[in-house]
């Protein structure tokens, strides 16, 4: 499948894809529509990762939250089980399996949580003439455990995990002010530069993703990532929990426009 049919998707037919047998990243896929990173832990736990959510919203963007043991929503009009190409089960907090259908693993307790996905901002900036090194690479986007504390809720703590890309220096300001208009989808970055400021010591072996893909001159720019639920997961340990694996995201039925603002 080329980039443009990629991109000329609609959810439904993106989602028929991946319960096809696709089960690599859905960057460049479904232009317009928003796509998601997830999480589901026990119906126990879900006031707390919603408290979570509302405390740290750049890293945990709440798109969406079904109702206990439903696999799809308003918002999402797939199966949750099936829709997303690659998950990750934990169990007390460690990583037991990657899978590409959850269906036999999920429970009526279970409550599925949608956040803001930096592919929606990506592509801005690429309309905006700033290329995404790591696509033209054809890699996962780079991304880093930090120093950054999230706010605790309840059982949930953890510390914040960025995503980086590479941008020239003169695009810096452009950058900041394309992605603060998608505060639903992570907003503008949290940090631009040095990585060691904020508890990055080596830039080229990233927890998430590959290494990156920078060119001369490039600043490293770094925003906050859906990743850092899984990393709560795995500091907080929950008895419980489904996740997307990095890079293969969740397709909603949300258009892009509904989440930028002004």
């Amino acid at each position: 499948m080329d980039g443009d049919t990629r991109r000329s998707l609609d959810p439904g037919e993106a989602r028929q894809r991946i319960r096809d047998g696709h089960a690599g990243t859905t960057s460049g896929w479904c232009d317009g529509w928003a796509q998601a990173n997830l999480l589901a832990v026990p119906r126990e736990q879900a006031f707390d990762l919603m408290l979570f959510a509302q405390r740290n919203p750049k890293a945990c963007p709440l798109l969406d939250v079904f109702d206990p043991g439903a696999t799809g929503s308003g918002r999402f009009r797939g199966d949750i089980t099936t829709d997303v190409p690659a998950y990750r089960v934990y169990e007390h907090g460690e990583l037991v399996a990657e899978e590409t259908d959850v269906s036999g693993r999920w429970r009526e307790d279970l409550v599925a949580f949608l956040f803001g996905c930096s592919f929606s901002f990506e592509r801005a900036l690429t309309e905006a003439g700033i290329e995404m090194r790591h696509t033209a690479a054809g890699t996962t986007v780079p991304m880093y455990r930090t120093s950054l504390a999230c706010e605790s809720a309840g059982a949930f703590s953890s510390s914040m995990v960025v995503s980086m890309r590479g941008v020239p220096p003169h695009r810096v300001p452009d950058t900041v002010r394309v992605c603060a208009r998608y505060p639903a989808v992570h907003g503008a970055p949290v940090h631009i530069g040095d990585p060691s400021v904020i508890g990055i010591t080596d830039l080229e072996t990233p927890d998430w993703g590959d290494t990156p893909a920078l060119r001369a001159g490039d600043v490293p720019v770094f925003w906050a990532c859906g990743v850092t639920p899984q990393a709560m997961v795995m500091e907080s340990r929950p008895e419980f929990a489904l996740a997307h694996a990095p890079g293969r995201m969740a397709i909603t039925d949300i258009h892009e426009s509904e989440l930028v603002t002004p």
